[in-house]
């Protein structure tokens, strides 16, 4: 805990918050590149949770149109085209995603924390599918 908190101080002195206060979690992503556990659940969650939790619901796929909208240079239009909808709906789903995140969601340095949530997301479920297609195989697991 006290290297923990060491490197969190270390990195506020990096990024110029001397003399402020924050937890590994504060820190984003680099709360979880610095921390002693990975929290990755964590970190998904508090970068894209809501976004999560309103697919869950089985309602539109805000996910996949954050996706589409960054892999399109953060062009609405590009991101429809790629998801096969009309702007208009891109749009819409844009403010339900500014309502769930907060309007600073496409910002700089949040945009990059979203993106690397929605990179790990992805990441883990691909490794879940192939551990489900190696177990059916009879591969064995590491």
């Amino acid at each position: 805990m006290y290297q923990e908190s060491l490197r969190c101080l270390d990195a506020l002195i990096a990024l110029d918050g001397a003399g402020s206060a924050a937890s590994m979690g504060d820190l984003g992503f680099l709360g979880l590149l610095l921390s002693n556990d990975h929290d990755v659940d964590g970190f998904v969650s508090s970068a894209i949770g809501p976004v999560l939790d309103h697919d869950a619901g089985g309602t539109t796929g805000l996910v996949r149109t954050v996706e589409a909208y960054f892999a399109s240079g953060s062009s609405p239009t590009g991101a429809a085209k790629e998801l096969h909808v009309h702007p208009n709906t891109v749009a819409r789903r844009l403010k339900r995603i500014d309502e769930l995140l907060g309007a600073g969601w496409q910002k700089p340095g949040r945009a990059v924390e979203v993106q690397l949530a929605l990179r790990l997301l992805r990441a883990r479920d691909i490794l879940r599918r192939q551990r489900q297609s190696h177990a059916q195989a009879g591969i064995p697991g590491k």
